[in-house]
């Protein structure tokens, strides 16, 4: 599909928009759910003319509906993870290839070749359940990697902590992803002086321990680790592109993704840059569901285009999106 060439070969703001508004007129043509939910906006292409006209689906639909743009079979569903009892996000995936491809490329635009980097992955939680779409990304960096010591380290830090400590002494380049309360454990477990090692956290203390604000997360961390900046990786089950920070918590997005700001309290207006809102994200490479959602994160944008996340909406649903029930 032409389409999807053009979503990895963007390269202006224009070119973006113009994607954009290509594939908004696609998914209102194909995906039932979008189209409702557009329908009951009074949105259609003919009234939609920048960006900024386009109705964003709230990320709650993807715990209610099946979100497809596609006829074509699924081969993967990514879900979330969740409480007992509560109900789960599932990101129904037709092309996989395109998921590959996008977390590639943008993995290659910020940090270079894979190939040159050993890949650690610590993600317990992940591991622990079935349809991560994480644990699908860091499981293909590694292979891609084509180190020996590449792999994941579910519950041996021993193992980790040697493993890292034999990489420095090589100079070996090493990426450590990890979900932020095992990076924790490791730190308090053994002691580190890193010059070759990207640590990288993805969120999240996954009900193990309490919550701590970024900056008090990331000073534990480079204390322990002996690095001058924390890594960050912002993705999500309903998404299919990622965000990264390379420290201080500013993330920037690859040329197909675009990050926005609603009102809080008018979730269909867009806000300008440096105003807090709810993260609306444009995901182009969500071609085959929707490219256009509402999440539950809040944060501001710069006019750079790189965006931090601050928080997230105290309430279980986005204010103003009962309306939106089908």
């Amino acid at each position: 599909m032409q389409l999807e060439e053009a979503i990895f070969n963007i390269k202006t703001h224009e070119e973006f928009e113009a994607t954009a508004l290509q594939i908004f007129k696609f998914q209102f043509e194909n995906n039932p759910v979008y189209r409702a939910f557009c329908d009951l906006l009074y949105k259609h292409p003919s009234d939609v003319r920048s960006i900024k006209d386009i109705p964003f689906l709230p990320i709650q639909f993807f715990k209610s509906h099946n979100v497809l743009s596609s006829t074509s079979e699924t081969q993967k569903v990514f879900t979330s993870s969740g409480t007992t009892g509560s109900k789960t996000s599932k990101h129904l995936v037709t092309n996989l290839k395109l998921y590959e491809r996008s977390f590639m490329k943008s993995f290659e635009l910020f940090y270079g070749d894979i190939r040159d980097y050993t890949v650690l992955g610590l993600l317990p939680s992940y591991l622990e359940r079935e349809g991560s779409s994480l644990i699908y990304m860091v499981n293909h960096l590694i292979k891609a990697s084509a180190k020996a010591e590449s792999g994941f380290y579910l519950n041996n830090l021993e193992q980790l902590a040697n493993t890292l400590i034999n990489l420095e002494n090589r100079g070996q380049k090493t990426l450590l992803i990890g979900v932020s309360f095992a990076l924790l454990d490791l730190v308090e477990a053994y002691n580190f002086d890193l010059n070759h090692t990207i640590i990288m956290e993805t969120g999240g203390m996954k009900g193990k321990r309490k919550e701590l604000i970024r900056d008090d997360l990331h000073k534990h961390l480079k204390e322990g680790f002996n690095v001058s900046d924390i890594h960050s990786e912002y993705g999500m089950t309903e998404l299919l592109s990622q965000a990264y920070s390379t420290g201080n918590g500013i993330f920037r997005t690859p040329p197909w993704m675009k990050v926005l700001t609603r009102d809080t309290e008018d979730p269909l207006t867009t806000q300008p840059d440096l105003k807090t809102g709810g993260l609306n994200i444009i995901d182009l490479a969500n071609i085959y569901s929707c490219a256009f959602i509402a999440t539950q994160d809040l944060g501001k944008t710069y006019a750079d285009g790189t965006f931090e996340i601050i928080g997230r909406f105290d309430n279980s649903d986005i204010r103003g999106c009962n309306l939106m029930v089908l």
